[in-house]
């Protein structure tokens, strides 16, 4: 009879996973020394047990202080665009929005550009910071045509989903475009987001259609890279190259 091997660093690994699906995100993991004295490997096979957490997400490491249960990271398919509350709402999460900006404003030159309209005529700019469980997630900042100002106005939008009031006031959301891009974390992101000046930043660029195929909102996203990612399904070209 042969027993398989099992590294011990995945002992540790999975010894350190079954802790952390029951703790609470924040909490304080076994230093390395600990995990040395109490699994009997060197320091190097304890260490690497933890950074393999930490590059899953699930740990996070800070110099000097040690390492922690990291905040559940937020993911959605890069494919389909669901309204960030449906999103949190599925993951189990509790969406909020705390408002930072919403009024009627004239549009400037990039404004014009993405949602076909003139510049100088009105639209609707709303500002949010969008939390899961109290956790900032992202700086959304949207511009929206002016046919949508009493729907975005008069809505409930730091509980309730912008969508969801569009949808109730009968703009139809139909299709989309984005773009994904990297950027560092503003002066603005620091100081919304609670994130480094600095640190690395998802950045989604996107225009909603209606079903006429004329341009309802222009939205930029910024979400810390620690907090947010997208999972993108493909399909393989079989035709080789």
């Amino acid at each position: 009879m042969t027993t398989s091997y099992v590294p011990r660093y995945r002992t540790i690994e999975q010894s350190l996973r079954e802790r952390i699906s029951t703790l609470r995100p924040g909490d304080l993991l076994p230093s390395d020394a600990e995990l040395c004295a109490e699994f009997g490997v060197s320091r190097m096979t304890a260490r690497g047990a933890m950074q393999r957490l930490a590059d899953e997400g699930l740990v996070t490491r800070i110099p000097g202080r040690g390492s922690f249960v990291a905040e559940p990271s937020t993911h959605r398919r890069a494919d389909r665009l669901l309204s960030f509350s449906r999103e949190m709402r599925r993951q189990g999460r509790v969406p909020t929005s705390r408002i930072v900006t919403r009024e009627i404003r004239p549009a400037n030159a990039a404004d014009a550009a993405a949602l076909d309209v003139r510049e100088g005529d009105p639209v609707v700019l709303l500002q949010r910071v969008r939390c899961a469980d109290g956790l900032p997630v992202a700086l959304e900042t949207a511009v929206l045509e002016r046919r949508t100002a009493a729907a975005v106005m008069a809505a409930d939008l730091a509980e309730g989903s912008l969508h969801a009031a569009l949808v109730a006031a009968g703009h139809v959301l139909r299709r989309g475009r984005a773009t994904i891009s990297a950027a560092s974390a503003s002066d603005a992101d620091a100081r919304l987001l609670g994130a480094a000046p600095g640190a690395p930043m998802l950045v989604e660029r996107r225009v909603i259609l209606d079903d006429a195929g004329r341009p309802l909102e222009s939205t930029e996203s910024r979400y810390p890279a620690d907090r947010y990612a997208l999972d993108v399904w493909f399909d393989v070209d079989e035709s080789g190259g």
